[in-house]
């Protein structure tokens, strides 16, 4: 079983993801890491995320271990990751990877802004999340402030603002949501009703109870 959830930036598909990850017992896979880890390698070693070139070359050399760090959470890793991401052959090296997750038995919980679209197309369950960018603006400074990061929420609307502009414009596997995903607006609802609404989107397309973990 295969579940697709894509969306915007700061939508809650990253949360929902891993919570319907537990609930079927699947492996999760945040996509929006990978792009974020070839973004922080080119900036651990001075490079430029502008660079196709050198963004190509740290996604084919991409260690899955890196995955775990947690600086690819923070603002630094998530701009420069909305800008790697842009490049063909970047989405190119890590296109494989994903698909490899995803083929895995029993399946995968895979986030991101074009599983449903690329990665995954005949997904069993597709969900495009998404939520007023003010909204998104509001759970990323509250999530910036509880690591104890600057969290000014008028600059992370427009880093939000831009970044929906850049990958719903870019050429190669922009942000759209596929023709059988179901739209989920999180915008008023809280994380529980988000899952209660994400959850009854996938039991009626695969409806699986007994592969629910516990």
């Amino acid at each position: 079983m295969i579940v697709a959830i894509d969306g915007p930036a700061a939508s809650g598909k990253g949360t929902l993801g891993r919570r319907i990850a537990a609930h079927y017992g699947l492996p999760h896979l945040d996509s929006g890491l990978l792009y974020r880890a070839v973004a922080l390698a080119l900036i651990a070693r001075g490079g430029d995320v502008n660079d196709a070139a050198a963004a190509a070359a740290a996604a084919q050399a991409l260690d899955p271990q890196v995955l775990g760090n947690p600086a690819l959470r923070g603002p630094a890793a998530g701009a420069g990751a909305s800008v790697v991401s842009a490049v063909p052959e970047v989405r190119a090296a890590l296109l494989d990877f994903q698909r490899r997750f995803a083929a895995e038995p029993p399946g995968a919980v895979i986030d991101g802004r074009d599983i449903g679209t690329v990665i995954c197309p005949h997904a069993e369950a597709k969900i495009f999340v998404t939520a007023a960018p003010e909204e998104r603006a509001r759970r990323r400074a509250l999530e910036f402030a509880g690591r104890g990061e600057p969290a000014d929420e008028a600059s992370i609307l427009a880093d939000i603002l831009a970044r929906d502009a850049r990958d719903m414009g870019r050429a190669v596997a922009p942000l759209a949501q596929a023709a059988d995903a179901v739209l989920l607006d999180t915008t008023t609802l809280d994380a529980d009703q988000a899952f209660a609404a994400a959850l009854a989107i996938v039991e009626a397309r695969v409806g699986a109870p007994s592969r629910r973990a516990g």
